[in-house]
């Protein structure tokens, strides 16, 4: 465990310095090569669906309640794979829409229809002279590289252990430039917090003064629990419902971290209205979506049993993981170095958090010694984490064996860099 620098004498400081570069440039002769960029599911999770791509094959019956899933129509998509995404979203199927394999794509499509014909009737938003979109930090670097990529402007709002600062958010809301809030509000990327009942509603009774202000509530994480009593979430339409009911949300989910990355099923569910107003936009877009791919997920997951019962199978793969990411700061670095981290009871990320203008160092170490981090700033608007401080650790993908290792790597250099801003601030 890392000494508590602050009590450390200027000669066991020096002294702590040198033992810590030189266990670093042991590590780096090793010549390890790790990559933990990105939270992608690991060969044994994703093996875990391989039977799937047996349910629907040439000798299949093709029809999906009345619906031939083999030709043209069902642009909302399949009726069976609209009841399941309802379940795993905790909504009625009626509001759900079924189409492609990504939530990311949905969530463009839905800025796309903001940006170029406008929401509810409102003018497009690029015709406004300022659009600015809330922006939960540390968040989801793929959310807010979207907005920045349609020119607008990602205003950071501290999260908190309960969610977002709501009190920021319902201040912010009072402007009409501000037209939207990003959301994971279950097991949140990279927190692993989820919301609590009482941010939900007060997100539910936001009264933003821009009637085409949209919440994107990307509820990504829904069933990736990793034990048996996992964080539950407040519905969000129900709450909507109960504060006299308004057009405010687009939910997103997929089944990307369910079965296979990329080749899902994605869904988005809002309001009768916004699904109206969304249709005209969407209809463009395609004719109908992929219902081959529906058909195998409904068969192979029937119900939201069948998902909690594979969702169980994929916990036993990946709580080891996230367990020895919890064992291994703790004996590498303990509280006394400055360093913080979230133990998640799900999700797929660990914040971590170093002193003040450390992010960086450490995960450049990190790349010098041999293991890919997500990059410093990622979580923060514009890759700018205002205190340098906060580093996603994405532990899924490795094997056990190589996630230790890169553990050992990545404690190490923290305790070097941590050692290094210990003795810049006293001269040595």
């Amino acid at each position: 465990m890392a000494p508590n620098f602050a009590l450390l004498s200027d000669e066991e400081l020096a002294s702590a310095l040198a033992a810590a570069e030189a266990e670093v440039a042991e590590l780096k002769s090793r010549g390890i090569s790790l990559d933990m960029a990105r939270g992608k599911p690991s060969p044994e999770q994703v093996a875990l669906s391989r039977p799937m791509l047996d349910v629907v094959n040439s000798l299949s019956e093709l029809a999906d309640d009345g619906v031939d899933a083999s030709n043209y129509g069902a642009p909302w998509g399949l009726p069976s794979a609209r009841r399941l995404m309802a379940e795993i979203m905790g909504c009625a199927p009626e509001r759900v829409v079924v189409a492609g394999s990504s939530s990311l794509n949905l969530q463009f499509d839905c800025l796309v229809h903001a940006w170029v014909r406008g929401v509810a009737g409102e003018a497009p938003w690029s015709r406004a002279e300022r659009v600015v979109f809330l922006c939960p930090s540390p968040g989801y670097d793929r959310h807010f590289a979207m907005t920045a990529h349609f020119g607008i402007e990602n205003v950071a709002v501290p999260m908190t252990p309960e969610g977002p600062d709501m009190d920021i958010v319902e201040e912010l809301v009072r402007d009409p430039a501000v037209k939207g809030l990003w959301a994971v509000p279950k097991y949140q990327n990279p927190t692993g917090i989820t919301f609590s009942d009482e941010v939900v509603r007060r997100i539910a009774r936001l009264e933003p003064a821009a009637q085409d202000f949209r919440v994107f509530w990307d509820n990504a994480y829904a069933v990736h629990d990793l034990y048996d009593e996992g964080d539950e979430l407040l519905e969000i339409f129900g709450a909507i419902e109960g504060e006299r009911g308004r057009d405010l949300v687009y939910e997103f989910a997929s089944t990307s971290k369910i079965t296979f990355p990329g080749s899902g099923i994605a869904a988005l569910a809002a309001s009768p209205a916004d699904l109206a107003d969304l249709e005209e936009t969407f209809a463009m877009e395609r004719v109908c979506p992929d219902k081959l791919n529906m058909l195998r997920h409904s068969r192979y997951l029937p119900d939201l049993a069948a998902v909690k019962a594979h969702m169980a199978e994929l916990a036993e793969l990946m709580r080891p993981r996230f367990e020895l990411v919890d064992e291994k700061l703790r004996k590498g670095l303990g509280s006394a170095s400055g360093c913080t981290w979230t133990t998640p009871r799900g999700g797929y990320f660990v914040s971590f958090n170093g002193p003040v203008g450390s992010a960086k160092a450490i995960v450049r170490l990190c790349r010098e010694v041999g293991v890919t981090l997500t990059g410093a700033g990622a979580t923060w608007p514009y890759g700018e984490d205002p205190e340098d401080r906060n580093i996603r650790i994405a532990p899924t993908y490795p094997s056990l064996g190589e996630l230790a290792q890169a553990l050992e790597v990545f404690c190490a250099c923290t305790r070097l860099v941590c050692l290094q801003l210990a003795a810049a601030e006293r001269g040595i």
